[in-house]
């Protein structure tokens, strides 16, 4: 997916904007950037970081940035910031979002005499592709309307600007999140994808942009240059996986929803077992909540070694995902031998990652292995943000049982959403069966919505039901 951090301060930002950017690393693994401002003077640096985290590669950049504001990036997609001179100023920016219409708009903007530098695999830099349509407008908000208007996917954005300042802009339906903080001793503003950037720094939250919303602030103030928009998409995907525990979104905690969720889960469900567990790192809080509604103890059946291994789903082949996902997780056999457990995890998406943990589980001498996933099946792909490294729908797990059972892998997919229908248990069952667990139940939307505490309206679970648009 990615985040991002910004910073303006009364005097040198880099420390805050180095560890800002850091507590956004949680949400990509491929590359990421930053870059000050000073004097009209623009300083950036960009590492790729699928192979090391974001503090080894810049820790000795540091000294070479200079100026009170900046702004950076960890990314799933392009290398960012990028920094652009055009009729509006000079202006770095980094950008978080998806668009799904490049090629269009890479037409639409050639055939108009742009032109574009930043290629890599034959590709543009969607960042650069932002950047363009915003030369488009007579001033930066007309600008960056046009990209709402224009891009079909999601955007969000800051902005780094000659003098100093920065704008943020929030995706028009926001997809993705925009928390603006204030310095606590009144001398500086930030703002972030992920609010766990802000306490260990001395911000506390001032803000959170709605969407389509763009403020620009500075050292002192910041102003509204466009109100938001009464209509929201936030992805339902941050509470349950993306969102570090303690931060939060639309004032909703992300450990408070995954412990309501398992809580409110587990007071419907009669199993009988020794113990609840969680597939770290997701799978704690809705863990918790399992144990406490379930009403037995809460173990760490599952350990995750985290000195080393980052986010499994990410690597770019399949091998390689399986391989990460298995080292990094390693059984407790004591507490598993002779143990009927429930284990809680956030999604199945290929499914491959959690047979390989279920068959590591009997191993150790689990006698029953229960699975609870704290959201709906994955009916849809997501069209709207990078969230898997998914090329196919094929690779949904759900889909292939859809294939096997329908002859086609999309027919029939509003009966397999419908938590209950007889299409619904049926795919469910096959997928346990598959997985070989002794039962496997899914949160239902209601249960996910419920525990995020949001109206259904404002929360995008088109991966569940299909029903969110561009």
């Amino acid at each position: 997916m990615g985040g991002f951090f910004g910073v303006a301060k009364r005097d040198k930002c880099v420390n805050e904007l180095f560890y800002g950017v850091d507590y956004n690393s949680h949400m990509g693994t491929k590359r990421a950037g930053m870059a000050t401002v000073h004097n009209g003077i623009f300083c950036r640096s960009i590492h790729n970081i699928e192979n090391t985290y974001f503090r080894t590669k810049f820790e000795g950049d540091l000294d070479e940035f200079s100026g009170s504001s900046g702004i950076g990036v960890i990314s799933d997609t392009d290398a960012q910031p990028i920094i652009v001179n055009c009729h509006l100023g000079k202006f770095a920016i980094v950008t978080v979002g998806r668009i799904n219409n490049i090629d269009n708009l890479e037409n639409d903007l050639l055939a108009k005499g742009h032109h574009f530098c930043e290629h890599s695999y034959d590709i543009i830099n969607p960042t650069e592709m932002i950047s363009a349509l915003i030369s488009e407008g007579k001033d930066m908000v007309s600008g960056i309307e046009n990209v709402f208007k224009s891009v079909k996917g999601s955007c969000s954005m800051l902005i780094l600007m000659e003098d100093g300042s920065i704008i943020a802009a929030r995706d028009r339906l926001g997809r993705t999140p925009i928390t603006i903080g204030r310095k606590d001793d009144g001398e500086g503003f930030a703002a972030t994808s992920e609010t766990c950037a802000f306490p260990n720094l001395g911000f506390s939250i001032y803000a959170n942009l709605g969407p389509g919303e763009i403020v620009r602030f500075d050292a002192e103030k910041m102003e509204r240059l466009k109100e938001p928009e009464e209509e929201m998409q936030i992805c339902a995907f941050l509470w349950t996986y993306y969102g570090y525990p303690v931060c939060e979104y639309e004032g909703r905690n992300v450990d408070e929803m995954r412990y309501k969720c398992g809580k409110d889960m587990a007071e419907k469900d009669g199993s009988k077992v020794d113990f609840v567990s969680a597939i770290p790192d997701s799978g704690i809080g809705m863990a918790l909540g399992y144990s406490q509604g379930l009403g037995v103890p809460y173990k760490r059946g599952i350990v995750k070694y985290t000195p080393t291994w980052p986010r499994s789903f990410t690597p770019g082949t399949q091998e390689r995902r399986e391989l990460v996902a298995k080292m990094k997780l390693i059984p407790n056999r004591a507490l598993l031998r002779d143990k009927k457990v429930i284990f809680c995890d956030d999604s199945i998406v290929r499914g491959t990652q959690l047979r390989d943990n279920v068959a590591d589980l009997y191993e150790c001498g689990a006698k029953e292995v229960h699975v609870r996933i704290s959201c709906p099946p994955l009916i849809y792909p997501c069209r709207f943000l990078n969230f898997t490294a998914s090329k196919s729908d094929l690779e949904l797990i759900t889909r292939r049982v859809i294939q096997k059972r329908e002859g086609a892998h999309d027919r029939n997919l509003e009966a397999y959403a419908t938590t209950g229908s007889p299409e619904y248990e049926a795919m469910v069952e096959d997928i346990r069966s598959g997985l070989g667990v002794t039962s496997l139940k899914f949160s239902s939307i209601e249960n996910v919505v419920s525990a995020i505490g949001l109206p259904k309206c404002k929360i995008c679970t088109h991966c569940f039901d299909g029903s969110s648009h561009d």
